[in-house]
């Protein structure tokens, strides 16, 4: 019962000991206030963007003002309306689900955005309170007590020349940088995706036309068997017609490895293991090909681009790091405070100790680097080093960027050039191929003219389809070295 009584007499005690921490209390806000007014005051550059010279237009499109003119570029389409086979789309949207390297990328902004949240922890009074309760009696002593204690201490670091405002500059361009980077893994993944798939549907049609090779040359092989069984025709005309069937059977093997391999990096991609791939109605020939591919103004790649921007939140976080270094050369002044007490009641001495102990203090410091051997320059150095190093390194992105979409830009051109003329030779080899088996059939010539022809049209088929192949990897490079595929 005496407890009970003890415990609501400090009731108010403990009231009147919380009063006293109001000093700490007005200490924190006098603190942020000072802070606040003098936040404009940081030491080191500010960010600029750097003035790069870009060209005009790229590569190869000079001969063509209206595409240089052109606002749009074909990389401002989602990808969904780029690759529209229904089954590729699929594959897409699971490996965005899966991909391990893009959920460990996804991760990497997590851990930044947590960074940023530590390193701006340092603007604001570090705070920390503690509490402790005893209570007892003696054997052979008439003491009882109980007893509460309670402590808080508080701690400030003045800002006054920006060293923590600019770490967390350099903080949040770091988080930006990890969030760009994490753009330019999903480009990527989906135009490494849609490359496979359209791999795998060339390897489809490569075995496609070496099989319907077979299926036509076996018929050939009976023909002139039959022939040569009424005496019109050779054993050598059979072996010849046999070495182009050979031949066609010989690379079933190896299309069907390179297939199921093709198959498992796509798994890969995907987040899954090894297996098949399911494939949609559409063969490579009936993919979408769009009739134009308008790159866009040569300035919007800067902002389209999520590698240069990642390039450029570097260089903010390094030119952040600058005034870092600068602002270790100057004082760092810091308050502290500490409040508490120590109340309760002795059954022994109550008149003595109900009443509170309060205490409390308050100070500050002030320290000021006198001597450090050259370790605070050579920071400051190697900090204006790195800023350097990652200037040259966003120009460079920009100028690898140029470079690509030029390099990309001819590649289409010119391989959809070869993909008409192949087709072109394909349809004269077929002609060639049908009228040298009628003068073979008519005596007018002998098998081997056939034969030529036919292993002609069987190159040209096999060439013809990686052409088809070579023109969609160079669709999907375009739109992927123009900064398309990462908008969600």
């Amino acid at each position: 019962m005496g407890y009970r009584q003890t415990n609501a007499r400090s009731a108010p005690r403990t009231a009147s000991y919380i009063l006293n921490l109001r000093p700490l209390v007005s200490m924190g806000l006098a603190a942020v206030l000072v802070s606040s007014l003098i936040g404009g005051c940081a030491v080191g550059p500010n960010y600029h963007k750097p003035d790069v010279q870009l060209p005009g237009a790229y590569h190869d499109l000079s001969e063509n003002p209206q595409a240089q003119a052109q606002a749009a570029s074909f990389a401002d389409l989602p990808w969904w309306q780029v690759f529209q086979d229904p089954q590729l789309q699929d594959l897409i949207r699971t490996a965005l689900k899966q991909n391990y390297d893009l959920r460990i990328a996804t991760e990497r902004i997590n851990a930044s955005r947590a960074q940023v949240a530590i390193t701006r922890s340092s603007l604001f009074p570090q705070v920390q309170g503690a509490a402790n309760f005893s209570g007892g009696k003696e054997q052979f002593f008439p003491l009882k007590a109980n007893i509460l204690e309670l402590a808080a201490d508080a701690s400030f670091q003045l800002d006054l020349f920006g060293q923590l405002r600019r770490a967390t500059e350099a903080a949040r361009a770091q988080l930006l940088a990890t969030e760009f980077g994490q753009r330019t893994v999903t480009l990527t993944l989906v135009s490494d995706v849609a490359s496979a798939y359209f791999s795998l549907l060339q390897l489809d049609l490569e075995l496609q036309i070496t099989k319907d090779t077979v299926e036509t040359q076996e018929g050939s092989v009976k023909l002139t068997s039959l022939r040569l069984d009424h005496g019109v025709a050779t054993k050598l005309d059979v072996l010849q017609a046999q070495q182009v069937l050979d031949t066609a059977n010989a690379q079933i093997p190896d299309l069907e490895r390179q297939i199921g391999q093709q198959e498992d990096a796509i798994n890969i991609l995907l987040g899954n293991y090894p297996g098949p791939v399911k494939r949609g109605g559409l063969k490579l020939p009936e993919e979408f090909i769009p009739p134009d591919v308008p790159p866009g103004l040569p300035s919007s790649l800067l902002a389209r681009r999520p590698d240069i921007r990642q390039a450029e939140q570097v260089l903010i976080a390094a030119n952040a790091q600058i005034g870092v270094a600068k602002a270790a050369f100057f004082p760092q002044i810091s308050l502290t405070g500490s409040g508490g007490g120590a109340f309760g009641r002795s059954g022994a001495f109550s008149g003595l100790m109900a009443s509170q102990n309060p205490i409390w203090s308050y100070g500050a410091s002030v320290a000021q680097p006198i001597f450090t051997g050259g370790a605070l320059r050579g920071n400051l150095h190697l900090a204006e080093s790195q800023h350097e190093q990652d200037l040259l390194a966003y120009k460079e992105a920009i100028q690898h960027a140029f470079g690509d979409v030029s390099d990309a830009l001819i590649g289409y051109q010119k391989l959809r050039e070869v993909r008409v003329q192949q087709q072109q030779v394909v349809a004269d080899l077929a002609e060639s191929v049908r009228l040298s088996i009628m003068r073979y059939r008519g005596g007018t010539t002998n098998y081997l003219e056939v034969l030529d022809g036919q292993r002609s049209l069987f190159s040209a088929e096999l060439t013809l389809a990686q052409a088809r192949g070579n023109e969609y990897q160079s669709l999907v490079q375009i739109y992927r070295v123009l900064g398309g595929g990462w908008q969600q």
